[in-house]
């Protein structure tokens, strides 16, 4: 499939290879579900879980068009393992009237999802979409949402059918998704920055690292002992 290269601004056509077992395993340890596991363990065998004490781990399925990653492929093997583990979890902080939850997110600009193969071609009509639409979220307004709405300020927290908190139903509108659809169908290597909006997405990458601000100038001389002497 496609991907952006954002240090280039080129579009990349590109063949990804059937994981190994060995990169398989690799990803489920950092993607699984174990760590987070390890971590609710040790609090609670360490008496440190309060009454009443949710915690979520963030996930993404996303529409058809990312299935074969995010889904089918070996990131897919990573969130399953992640979604079972919130509900080995969730029994044992039900002994604290407590829960635990996989929250399935829209599709963002993180420092790890531009890099993922073929994601970026739907990144740019998604969020091209949802800001003519008005829905867009960034990760600050999608958790504010996530923690206002849904795990906290109600009765109950509300899932689906497979115990998941789906945040993402702005980006999954049916909607939503014949328009990104319609978009991705006519995006190629000459007319991907004008159709759609890889200005935005490129800006927002640019700022997760600290660049692109308008208010800094970046050319500016440092005083390198002012610096230390502010961090202390």
């Amino acid at each position: 499939g496609a991907s952006i290269s954002l240090e280039h601004d080129q579009w990349i056509e590109g063949v990804l290879e059937p994981a190994t077992d060995a990169e398989i395993d690799g990803t489920l340890q950092v993607m699984g579900g174990g760590d987070w596991e390890a971590w609710v363990d040790a609090l609670i065998n360490s008496e440190s879980i309060a009454k009443g004490c949710k915690t979520v781990a963030f996930s993404y399925i996303g529409p058809e068009l990312t299935h074969p990653i995010y889904l089918d492929g070996t990131l897919g093997r990573a969130k399953i393992d992640l979604h079972q583990t919130s509900h080995s979890l969730n029994l044992k902080l039900a002994n604290f009237d407590g829960g635990a939850y996989a929250s399935v997110c829209k599709a963002l600009v993180t420092k790890a999802s531009v890099f993922i193969p073929g994601l970026t071609p739907y990144l740019m009509a998604l969020y091209r979409v949802m800001k003519e639409q008005g829905t867009h979220e960034g990760c600050i307004e999608q958790m504010q949402r996530l923690f206002s709405t849904k795990l906290y300020g109600v009765s109950k927290v509300p899932v689906d059918g497979e115990r998941l908190i789906r945040i993402d139903e702005l980006e999954l509108a049916p909607e939503t998704q014949i328009k990104v659809n319609q978009l991705i169908e006519t995006m190629n290597a000459n007319n991907f920055s004008a159709v759609g909006d890889y200005e935005g997405l490129k800006r927002e990458f640019m700022q997760l690292n600290g660049f692109d601000f308008n208010d800094i100038d970046y050319d500016a001389d440092i005083e390198l002992e002012q610096l230390v002497k502010s961090l202390c």
